[in-house]
């Protein structure tokens, strides 16, 4: 912790900016709010860090409390990081500057998402009002990672692992995805290229795609 610089500020959001401002940590809780990983597999879903500042971010996040290391029980025996409670109540917090910096006119429209990202993003754009009437259950396949997805009563939820008797499976890639919900692909098209594969109810898929709009755009200077 002594490496990290401090605004020497008593107030509670520059203490909180202390502990998780510097560059790429808050992504780093970002990448584990979904259950714990790797130290691979955070550097798959932040590319852009390198080993030498992931590791930098990962150990003063555990000497703030904000996540711990452990080691899987074998037959794994891998060594992962997660978060800690205190740690996962950053979620709501990541949840607002996501809704806050899409708005942004200025934000990179051709920037690839992680898996986690783009899992997250739905928890962020989530419609209910969309939703109404819906009740269903999917399973998100993307690459070697599954997610399984619920729709009732106007709630929203996601999490990692497969779902049990979904009324739809989606099998497909993140950046296929981002285009058919974000983008306004075409899905009979992204049918017939091959980039999308469905089972069960197509409907139900069409419904799922329409579930998460984006806001406009803020207006610079108003």
């Amino acid at each position: 912790m002594g490496t990290m610089r401090s605004y020497d500020d008593g107030c509670a959001a520059a203490h909180a900016l202390d502990l998780v401002g510097e560059r790429w940590a808050l992504l780093v809780v970002r990448e584990l709010l979904l259950g714990p990983k790797r130290f691979t597999d955070l550097r798959a879903g932040l590319p852009g860090a390198s080993p030498n500042v992931l590791s930098q971010r990962l150990r003063e996040l555990e000497g703030a409390g904000i996540l711990r290391r452990r080691k899987l029980p074998p037959p794994a025996a891998s060594w992962v990081y997660e978060l800690t409670g205190w740690g996962r109540d950053l979620e709501p917090v990541i949840i607002s500057l996501g809704r806050w910096g899409v708005r942004s006119p200025s934000k990179p429209r051709d920037a690839e998402l992680s898996v986690d990202s783009l899992i997250l993003s739905f928890r962020t754009m989530f419609d209910p009002q969309r939703a109404e009437g819906l009740e269903a259950s999917y399973e998100l396949r993307l690459g070697e990672e599954s997610f399984r997805a619920d729709v009732e009563e106007g709630r929203f939820e996601i999490e990692r692992g497969v779902a049990d008797r979904p009324d739809a499976i989606i099998e497909t890639d993140t950046g296929t995805l981002v285009s058919l919900v974000y983008e306004g692909r075409d899905l009979d098209e992204a049918l017939r290229s091959g980039d999308v594969r469905i089972e069960g109810d197509i409907r139900m898929v069409e419904r799922f795609l329409s579930l998460f709009p984006l806001p406009e755009p803020a207006a610079v200077g108003a």
